[in-house]
């Protein structure tokens, strides 16, 4: 007669009522997600609480993750996410790009700026498109480049709705290193910040990121990893008067991007 376990085992196994997947996978790809939401290294307990679901469960899962090199057990027997998944995530991220690129060709078109994807991975931003500007002064950011959210105009955009304190959780892991005299290096001015994002509906980079360029983003909404894209130039073109113009475009793109990167999604 077969053991309690293996009987739970079996049952993880089976098709699930609500999507027809299976039981086990959904777990195991939702711990992973919340590793990621935690910062990448979790305890056991902190799993428990935050999936419900119960420790041998949880214990289950992680060993199979390990086993399969998705996720590390430290030496302090803390879980962290592991090395294959950079793999998955970096071909992911370029996939995603190439999706995206003719939707930034379009703003380049209509705006005259260099145009940007980027992504939130874990505590950074990573940009993974960009169409260049045709004009002979214009942006680059090389493509796979990280940086910390709170210089960015996208980093902005895909915190504008994170709760304050995941925020002031993440900003403490990262600190607020100075990259020009107009950085914004306080929690509490980058909350305020971040309210004034979410009143615009719109996020500014003003020389935060580097003297003499501005940027202007908008998050990709309902979009299956968070999203951002943007346009960025010399702080002469982009002035607050053609921001109000380059705004309702940005947004126009990222609406019509959401669909497409849904339509890209199993449901």
């Amino acid at each position: 007669m077969p053991t309690s376990s293996a009987s739970t085992t079996d049952a993880s196994a089976k098709p699930t009522a609500a999507s027809g997947g299976v039981q086990s996978l959904e777990r195991a790809f939702d711990l992973l997600e919340r590793m990621a939401d935690a910062g990448g290294e979790v305890g056991l307990s902190e799993l428990s609480a935050a999936s419900g679901l119960p420790l041998p469960t949880i214990h289950r899962l992680m060993r199979t993750l390990v086993a399969c090199g998705y996720v590390r057990q430290q030496p302090n027997r803390r879980y962290s996410l592991g090395p294959r998944l950079i793999r998955l995530g970096e071909s992911a991220s370029r996939l995603l790009g190439t999706w995206a690129r003719p939707y930034l060709a379009r703003l380049v078109e209509e705006t005259g700026e260099t145009a940007n994807m980027a992504l939130l991975d874990g505590d950074e931003i990573v940009y993974v498109a960009q169409v260049p500007s045709k004009h002979s002064m214009r942006m680059f950011t090389e493509v796979g480049r990280r940086v910390l959210p709170h210089s960015t105009g996208v980093g902005k955009a895909l915190l504008a709705h994170t709760p304050a304190e995941e925020v002031r959780a993440l900003l403490a892991r990262t600190g607020m290193p100075a990259a020009t005299e107009k950085t914004i290096t306080t929690p509490e001015g980058f909350l305020e910040a971040l309210e004034q994002v979410r009143k615009a509906g719109y996020a500014v980079d003003d020389n935060e990121q580097e003297i003499g360029v501005r940027c202007l983003a908008v998050s990709v909404p309902n979009s299956p990893t968070a999203a951002a894209i943007s346009i960025s130039g010399p702080a002469g073109r982009v002035t607050q008067e053609v921001a109000e113009s380059f705004v309702p475009i940005l947004q126009g793109v990222a609406a019509e991007l959401s669909v497409a990167l849904q339509s890209q999604t199993p449901a």
